[in-house]
């Protein structure tokens, strides 16, 4: 039984015959004379055992199998077992709703690190563990792990770690809505950033961040040009997360457009050869259909949107962060289009045809009057509202105001000499 017959019978998809020889394989006794050939074969075989384990999308069995892959790794050397145990914990991220289980075999990791005293192997498998709680939302788990990671890593000087513990930490902040220290979290790990070379993913990831938070601060310029960046970087990457996260990313430079009313850019950005071949998707689609809501000053079509992609939208916490701000901003600009041709209006013929209730119409009739949105008055006996022309002022009123006040200001000192005299 070889490694070869094993590869043939995966190919076959005869999983069960292939899990054997892999088994098989493993439990072979390797001395501390054994070949490099024999420890070669067994680490491809664990590698492989592991894939197997992926594809079948078997999560009880990769939960037990990689913990015990250290035991067959007794006589490998530390870097390559540090190798092969970072592989099979990022290759269980393909098996869809593992996180539990992800979490408690990165935790059994960490325990053998530390029994075997490899302190580097334990701290990238600590940043991992932080990872998976913030994913799962245990943020108070994660910040526990990164405050320990980032003592460690300012005593060993380890830019490189600090730059991704301090990412992570902001954005551990920014979904705990403390936004102060989310921004000095980035802000930390931008300056380790400075000072070293750093992968492309991670260039593009402090790059989403600075725009999301950008974004919390309604500054939606300056959030879209590190959107675009995130997005370039994302768009010329190939690992496997690369594509959604270029859609994610892309979907945020489209919300910044739509927030500013740039609808023409947001056709550009629609019609870019790069989103027509490539990024198509439920979640591209949704903000199309809402920046033609927006195109249109038309909450129904928003509110069809909202319906028809709620997924999509609503998911995302960011989006959903903002669709009330947007919700307001289409609110105001569709009553502005409804009265545009009118100078006085019942306020149940707006109703009718915004299709909400009076008294929320009424309501925010009366805000945008206050706002000096548009200029007129509610009459709420009658339910009427008269709406006037918006007043030009004459920079000839201004002019001669500001001529008296010098004026007055002339014979006040004039007065004061002349007293002078007597």
């Amino acid at each position: 039984m070889s490694l070869e017959e094993a590869r043939e019978l995966v190919k076959a998809k005869d999983y069960t015959k292939a899990e054997t020889i892999y088994l098989n394989i493993l439990n072979k006794d390797i001395k501390d004379t054994a070949t490099d050939k024999l420890k070669n074969e067994q680490e491809s075989a664990i590698l492989e055992l592991g894939n197997l384990y992926v594809t079948t999308n078997d999560t009880a069995k990769l939960r037990d199998f990689i913990p015990h892959s250290t035991d067959y790794m007794a006589q490998f050397a530390k870097s390559k077992t540090a190798k092969v145990l970072k592989t099979l914990i990022e290759k269980f991220e393909q098996v869809p709703n593992s996180l539990d289980d992800q979490i408690f075999v990165c935790s059994k990791s960490i325990e053998f690190a530390k029994k075997e005293k490899r302190v580097f192997l334990g701290h990238s498998l600590t940043i991992k563990l932080a990872n998976l709680q913030y994913k799962k939302t245990n943020y108070k788990d994660a910040l526990d792990l990164i405050n320990d990671l980032l003592i460690q890593f300012k005593k060993l000087d380890d830019k490189p770690s600090l730059v991704d513990v301090h990412l992570l930490e902001s954005k551990v902040y920014h979904k705990l809505r403390n936004l102060a220290k989310a921004k000095a979290a980035l802000t930390a790990s931008r300056t380790a950033a400075n000072s070293i070379y750093c992968p492309t993913v991670t260039v593009a990831e402090l790059d989403l961040m600075s725009g999301m938070l950008h974004c919390e601060d309604k500054d939606y310029k300056t959030a879209f040009s590190y959107f675009y960046e995130s997005f370039e970087s994302f768009h010329n990457l190939s690992i496997p997360t690369s594509y959604e996260k270029a859609c994610q990313v892309l979907k945020y430079m489209l919300l910044s457009k739509i927030i500013l009313n740039l609808i023409d850019d947001v056709k550009t950005i629609l019609n870019a050869k790069y989103t027509k071949e490539t990024y198509q998707s439920r979640g591209i689609d949704a903000m199309k259909a809402v920046a033609e809501a927006y195109n249109n000053r038309s909450l129904q079509e928003f509110n069809l949107a909202l319906k028809n992609y709620q997924t999509e939208l609503m998911s995302d916490d960011l989006v959903r962060s903002h669709f009330n701000a947007l919700y307001d901003t289409l609110l105001e600009s569709n009553l502005c289009k409804i009265i545009e041709p009118f100078e006085c209006v019942e306020l149940s013929h707006i109703s009718k045809m915004i299709g909400l209730d009076v008294q929320q119409v009424e309501g925010k009739l009366s805000q945008m009057i206050l706002d000096k949105v548009f200029y007129g008055v509610l009459d709420q006996g009658n339910g009427w509202l008269y709406i006037y022309d918006t007043p030009h002022k004459d920079a000839t009123y201004d002019s001669a105001l500001e001529l008296v006040n010098e004026l007055n200001k002339t014979v006040d000192l004039l007065f004061e000499k002349a007293s002078v005299l007597y």
